[in-house]
This record gives structure tokens, sequence and C-alpha cells, in this order.
């Protein structure tokens, strides 16, 4: 039997696997229970807590693909607990519609556990990736109702 994915491999597997739009095998590198926030979302979605979930996170991915795009500025940080990690990077490339490139600032901290994301906070930059997708507007438009809903 081989030794499990080590944390840095596990990330660079992920995010290379979203680029890629591999969601099946992204699914297959979190633990069948797992728990995956996003604190920066500014609609403050729901904790990610199994695989089930992400599968159906990922399945509301549109059909068609509208970005190409690659990890880059990849700084993978390992910390004194062995199974977590720190890593900044960018997603990077074009939109395939419009032909306008984009970047965006990532930082995941992972816990990866017997090669398994365990645990993960996705600090994203959502409103540098909702403009890479043409949806800005969109989303600026559902920060409004979501925060005049809670007020």
């Amino acid at each position: 039997m081989s030794a499990p994915r080590k944390p840095r491999d596990v990330f660079l597997a992920l995010v290379n696997g979203l680029c890629d739009g591999h969601f099946d095998d992204v699914v297959k590198l979190y633990a069948e229970r797992t728990d995956i926030s996003h604190p920066f979302d500014p609609l403050h979605g729901e904790r990610l807590t199994s695989r089930a979930q992400l599968t159906e996170h990922f399945s509301r991915r549109p059909v068609r693909k509208t970005l190409a795009a690659r990890p880059s500025n990849i700084k993978v940080h390992e910390t004194s607990d062995p199974e977590v990690i720190v890593a900044e990077f960018a997603y990077a490339g074009t939109n395939l519609e419009t032909g306008a490139a984009f970047s965006y600032p990532c930082i995941f901290v992972m816990r990866v556990r017997d090669g398994e994301i365990v645990e993960s906070r996705d600090y994203v930059d959502h409103l540098g990736s909702a403009e890479a997708r043409g949806g800005l507007a969109s989303l600026l438009n559902e920060i409004g109702k979501h925060r005049s809903k809670n007020e």
C-alpha cells in the first residue's frame, strides 16, 4: 500500500482539478466527513460537511466552461502541525466569452489527514471571481438583496 498524499500534493491536485473541471476527482480528495467554509463569501453560504454536499456543490457549476484558468503564484507554507498547510495563490486566466484576462487571489488553510481534506477555510476574492466570470453586477445585486433581507 502506498503512503497517503502529503497536504501540499493534495492542495495541488485540488486547485489543478478545479481548473481542469475534474470535479469527480476533486470530490475524492475530501474525507467522507469534512468541514469546508468560505469565510469571505459575501452571501454567507453554508459550510460543506460531506462528500455528498461537495458533489451537489460542484454539480451547480455551469455545463459550458466560461473560464480558462490555472493556479498561479503558488506559495505553500507548512506549519508546526504536519496536517495543516496555508496555501497562497491566484486563479489566473482568460474569460473564454470576452477574452478578458483575470487574476484573483486566494488563501486556503487546509487540514489533510491520511491524504484526505478533513478541514479547509477557503479565503477567495469573491468579487474578483465574479468579475472574471462576467457576473460582478449580478453578485452585487444578490449581496444587496441578502443584506436588506437580513436587516
